[in-house]
């Protein structure tokens, strides 16, 4: 399908494109009731559309990556000459709310941390998992995508493959790489199964772990060391971010090791410490 291939080329996450394609295939459906073909397909039955998914009561983010869906769609039809113009350009989405993300302090992070233990070889992988995760603040994806050649332990430092296939390099601390050592010495040589298998982080059959076994291990071990409430792997990212902030790092600083393509989507973060901060005061202050 040539819209899939576009999106590849785009450097889309499998799980976008695999949504993407719902999508529309939804868009379908609902056009054919309207007798309505692709290249008839305006800019007023868009609007018409957006708004039918508002009344099924559709959440905002889920009508907002369906406008999106069909804004890729059409200009890649555009794009190939099937079509004039993009109908859905100046589709606009419903606004998201501003959800904060869930950020451990220091002590739940050491805490989660230092209670996974370094006995087997999936423990010894878990320990090193989550500290890089939390040391470097990598999205799950990007965790999984990690290849033996991703570590630099002269330069203590990895490269990771972000989203639109962009290449960063970002530091990693001290117990992440001791971590890091004791899993490729003692845990991946008895994991491995193919001798040429590439991944860093492997599954106990030999395979790279997915983004299911990171969300899986991590609630398993959040339970464990009895940190409260969702715990997720972005959670790890968010906290990483909060940390650094609080710490004085600056936001283009932040932005960079995050991979944000804009500083716009790291500035949530200033939100996160104006939250940690308020509830600070209304805790302390006698007039508050």
């Amino acid at each position: 399908m040539r819209f899939d291939e576009d999106l590849r080329r785009r450097g889309a996450a499998e799980k976008t494109r695999s949504a993407y394609a719902a999508d529309l295939r939804q868009f379908a459906v609902w056009a054919s009731w309207q007798h309505v073909e692709p290249a008839a397909v305006s800019h007023r039955l868009l609007r018409r559309y957006a708004a039918a998914l508002s009344e099924r009561r559709s959440a905002p983010a889920t009508v907002a990556r369906k406008v999106a869906a069909l804004r890729a769609f059409f200009e890649t039809l555009r794009a190939h000459g099937e079509i004039a113009a993009n109908p859905a350009d100046l589709l606009a989405a419903p606004k998201r709310a501003k959800m904060l993300p869930r950020v451990l302090t220091a002590e739940e992070i050491s805490r989660l941390l230092d209670r996974i233990p370094a006995s087997t070889p999936l423990e010894l992988r878990d320990r090193a998992l989550f500290e890089i995760a939390y040391s470097s603040g990598l999205r799950a994806e990007e965790l999984v995508n990690l290849d033996l050649g991703s570590v630099d332990f002269d330069a203590e430092e990895l490269r990771v493959e972000g989203k639109g296939a962009k290449t960063r390099f970002v530091p990693a601390g001290e117990p992440a790489l001791r971590a890091l050592a004791r899993y490729l010495e003692r845990a991946r040589t008895a994991l491995v199964q193919q001798p040429d298998e590439p991944a860093l982080f492997l599954s106990k059959s030999g395979r790279r772990l997915s983004t299911s076994d990171i969300r899986r291990r991590l609630r398993m071990w959040a339970r464990n060391a009895a940190v409260q409430g969702g715990v997720h792997p972005h959670a790890l990212r968010h906290s990483f971010a909060t940390h650094l902030l609080e710490g004085g790092a600056d936001l283009r600083s932040i932005q960079e090791l995050l991979g944000h393509a804009s500083v716009s989507t790291t500035q949530i973060y200033t939100r996160v410490e104006s939250g940690r901060l308020k509830g600070a005061y209304a805790r302390a202050h006698p007039r508050a």
